[in-house]
């Protein structure tokens, strides 16, 4: 195994954990209170959706494109 294709499952990996604790976050007290009040669900759990599916993403590309070109 490359050290491309195990950066990329780490990649995965950490992705799917972050967009994990997000889509938690985004069923909380705290943000069910900021989206009553601003229509939209707090930065911090958008950010964490947001950050957590662009990593997973990058992530299963690098650990599947990754050995293909050799």
């Amino acid at each position: 195994m490359n050290a491309q294709r195990s950066v990329g499952i780490v990649l995965l990996v950490g992705g799917g954990i972050l967009l994990a604790f997000g889509l938690d976050a985004s069923n909380s007290f705290a943000s069910d209170v900021t989206e009553a009040f601003t229509g939209s669900p707090s930065d911090r759990t958008m950010w964490m959706i947001v950050l957590g599916a662009a990593a997973a993403v990058a992530g299963l590309f690098m650990a599947t494109v990754s050995g293909r070109s050799r």
